[in-house]
């Protein structure tokens, strides 16, 4: 009896290296992000003409859009292994599946056949097991954080693109509105490698980036794809052009009766294009991209000092924001609120035409700061603009576009007084009242050399001849304006 015994318990012996005390192991990582964002309410007034008073300029919109985007990720296991090595008489090799807690069975099977090895033998087994079992735990691990970040960045991304207005134009209707002139150009011609994209910047007393509000800043933004170099024009605001079927007014009209859509077409067909993408950002974005970055350099002059304190002061009000006045005037670093107030001025000499050349100068001035920024930076822009933006591009594009930056040139003006980057140019064109509902309008007054001094700017193209669809339109505008009048503006116009 006692030698029956002594076999069992060297049999019970050689078992309880499984005894290792497997306990429950409770993994509970919560990964919590919420990703909330303040509401940003932006309001722009419109203007038809040229009104005293801030009135027509007004940032008064109540319109107010909150992106919260609450992400809640739970990862919960929980690894319960029980580990009972009670064996009695009834043991048999069978391996309940409860007791798998990292042994494979080739390990078992081998443990089994040589359960009568030395006690040497059996803890050298042990060591063996115990180190495949941490390895595998440590690629385990590997797995799982690889999961997580990997489901953190899906997440992320899937947040920023619901906070992007997005919007699928119509190729075919664009398509058609391309001259065959501008095809051509843009296939074999001086046009070849040049990407050109409108940006819109609106007024909207709802804040709305779509439609029904005219455009206040419309800029074409030509990119050599092979130099990188950068150049861009504004297209006046009050500038009158056909704004589609043979209706001509005041091109800002455009965006406000058919989106984007019909600006790009309005666009193309008076300037001989070929722009398919579009990107449209209310003001509040741009204060918004601009305090990201930590402000851009800027020179104000003393008559824009309390012109830029008054429009801030509006803004300020409508987005629940506190404001700094600025108090002198020369080269200094304006915050977001500040360098939007200061790009919507033009009650100053140069009016609206100067207007333009302050919002290029603010472009200017922010993409040489984001051209030094950081990657966390950059990030935070992003951010920033993908609220407060409308476009027909992907946002992987604008991702990759902000990420070389670096590789971009853009060719500034020599000065903000010398306002060259416009459209009609300042030798082509007159301002003139048209009357009725139409009013103060630039006028081109030959529409055709107008287009051929663009081509000329954007595209180094001296010997472009415009389309018969562009001399059709010239030859209308003079005839619409001919008996129209150059008024001389003075300070007290704007006063």
């Amino acid at each position: 009896m006692s030698r029956r015994n002594d076999r069992y318990n060297d049999s019970y012996d050689r078992y309880d290296k499984y005894d290792d005390g497997y306990g429950a192991d409770g993994y509970d990582d919560r990964y919590d992000d919420g990703y909330g964002n303040a509401g940003y309410d932006d309001g722009y007034g419109t203007d038809g003409g040229y009104q005293d008073g801030y009135d027509d300029d007004r940032y008064d919109s109540v319109s107010g859009g909150r992106y919260a985007d609450d992400d809640e990720y739970e990862y919960s296991g929980r690894y319960d292994e029980p580990c009972d090595d009670r064996y009695d008489d009834r043991y048999d090799d069978d391996y309940d599946s409860r007791y798998d807690d990292g042994y494979d069975d080739g390990y078992r099977r081998r443990a089994s056949v040589k359960s009568r090895r030395s006690g040497t033998a059996r803890k050298s087994a042990r060591r063996s097991g115990s180190g495949k079992n941490s390895r595998k735990k440590i690629i385990l691990f590997i797995v799982e954080a690889a999961v997580l970040v990997l489901v953190i960045g899906i997440l992320y991304a899937v947040t920023q693109l619901s906070k992007v207005g997005k919007v699928n134009l119509q190729d075919a209707k664009i398509e058609q509105n391309v001259s065959e002139e501008a095809k051509e150009s843009a296939e074999s011609g001086a046009m070849k490698g040049y990407r050109n994209i409108a940006f819109f910047g609106v007024d909207s007393t709802r804040g709305e980036l779509n439609k029904n509000t005219r455009s206040d800043s419309i800029i074409i933004c030509s990119i050599n794809q092979e130099t990188g170099k950068v150049k861009l024009v504004s297209v006046y605001r009050d500038t009158y052009l056909n704004i589609g079927n043979d209706v001509y007014n005041k091109c800002n009209a455009a965006y406000a009766q058919g989106g984007p859509e019909q600006a790009i077409n309005m666009l193309n067909e008076n300037l001989d294009l070929n722009i398919t993408d579009f990107v449209t950002i209310g003001f509040g974005g741009l204060t918004d991209v601009i305090n990201a970055l930590g402000g851009i350099q800027i020179n104000v002059e003393e008559d824009e000092i309390s012109h830029l304190n008054n429009y801030q002061s509006t803004m300020a009000q409508e987005l629940g924001m506190k404001y700094t006045e600025v108090t002198q005037p020369g080269l200094q670093t304006l915050d977001g609120l500040q360098a939007t107030a200061y790009c919507r001025i033009r009650y100053t000499r140069g009016w609206d035409y100067k207007r333009a050349a302050r919002q290029r100068a603010v472009i200017y001035a922010t993409v040489a700061k984001a051209k030094q920024a950081n990657a966390s930076q950059l990030t935070e822009i992003m951010n920033s603009a993908f609220k407060e933006i409308y476009t027909s591009m992907d946002v992987s594009d604008m991702v990759k576009d902000v990420s070389n930056i670096a590789n971009y040139t853009v060719e500034t003006e020599d000065s903000i007084d010398t306002m060259q980057n416009g459209f009609p140019q300042e030798n082509l064109r007159i301002q003139a009242n048209l009357g009725g509902a139409k009013g103060d309008c630039v006028v081109p007054e030959t529409l055709s050399e107008n287009v051929k001094w663009l081509h000329q700017f954007l595209f180094d193209d001296s010997a472009y001849n415009v389309s018969d669809k562009v001399d059709q339109y010239s030859k209308a505008i003079e005839s619409d304006t001919a008996g129209a009048q150059a008024e001389q503006m003075t300070d007290a116009d704007h006063a």
